[in-house]
């Protein structure tokens, strides 16, 4: 049953209709868990950083074959909407090569990463976000509110449309 459940999860994320989570805000994630993590490769964003703007979370590890082709299109919406877009990573390593800290810093620079990125080794923000799967983009509003998620590649239209439609909004 749970991996029904799971599935279920997937389909829907995937298929568009949004964070399953039903009603209140207190049930929606937030960022809150990110700003308040203190393991960070670069500068940690606050909250007054991230505030009013569209922010992009992207859970991935830098071996994974699938976050690599996410990579590119994260580089060109960085550039393409520096100001008012927050990109943010979360490296949540797979397998032991992947949790040395040097590691991810030259596979980082070689992928051209260059937006902040926490260091989750012990999964912290995996679980607190519920995340089963890389890569995973949470995409949330200027207020905060998560709007989307986007599990596997291949989905750049989606994360593209996403954010654009997000930014137009005031």
């Amino acid at each position: 049953m749970r991996f029904l459940s799971r599935l279920f999860l997937a389909v829907a994320i995937t298929a568009g209709l949004g964070w399953p989570c039903a009603g209140s805000a207190e049930t929606q994630p937030t960022l809150g868990a990110l700003v308040r993590y203190n393991d960070w490769l670069s500068e940690h964003p606050s909250s007054d950083e991230l505030a009013g703007k569209v922010v992009l979370v992207d859970v991935f590890t830098f071996g994974c074959y699938n976050c690599q082709n996410v990579t590119p299109n994260l580089r060109a919406l960085y550039r393409e909407h520096r100001g008012e877009l927050a990109i943010v990573g979360i490296h949540t390593p797979e397998t032991p090569y992947e949790r040395d800290r040097k590691n991810v810093t030259e596979n980082l620079a070689a992928q051209g990463i260059v937006w902040p990125v926490a260091i989750d080794n012990e999964q912290h923000l995996w679980d607190a976000y519920g995340i089963e799967y890389w890569p995973t983009q949470m995409i949330f509003d200027r207020h905060g509110v998560l709007r989307k998620v986007v599990i596997g590649d291949s989905q750049d239209a989606t994360v593209n449309e996403t954010v654009k439609k997000l930014l137009a909004e005031k």
